[in-house]
């Protein structure tokens, strides 16, 4: 969206505390990753899997091509848990529903890529989406003889 056309934040106090919202290295994904390590598992963080358009996996098993992606409950419309704030609520409805688009664009780039992406939601256990996110990549390896 260019610049221009970009709504204005409801109050200074909200820009502010959306400019505070961290973009990786989130309580969520240090958690997953800690889980991920205590499993055996290792892996890449912050990989750029596709580049135009770019697309940065929050967590990736290269060998086995799995790529984890921690998603935000607001940002990325949890349907237990998104909120739909009530200022500016046009600019919030089609940000979030921009971001949704995009995961689905970016799993089916990625998937076509031979990839397997785990979207895990960051309300989610960590230790169960650990679990999860191994079976898979030791299932991957086992079938590529690794």
């Amino acid at each position: 969206m260019a610049a221009s056309r970009r709504a204005a934040p409801s109050s200074p106090e909200v820009s502010r505390r959306m400019q505070r919202v961290r973009q990786k290295d989130t309580s969520a994904e240090s958690a997953l990753r800690h889980e991920l390590r205590a499993l055996g598992l290792r892996y890449r963080v912050h990989v750029p899997l596709l580049t135009k358009p770019r697309r940065v996996a929050d967590v990736a098993f290269i060998g086995s091509r799995v790529a984890v992606f921690v998603d935000g409950c607001f940002w990325h419309g949890c349907p237990s848990h998104a909120t739909w704030p009530k200022q500016n609520a046009e600019f919030w409805r089609t940000k979030i529903v921009a971001n949704q688009d995009r995961d689905r664009d970016t799993d089916a780039r990625l998937g076509a890529a031979g990839w397997r992406v785990v979207r895990v939601w960051a309300h989610e256990t960590p230790s169960e989406a650990a679990s999860r996110i191994a079976g898979l990549v030791r299932a991957r390896n086992a079938k590529r003889g690794t």
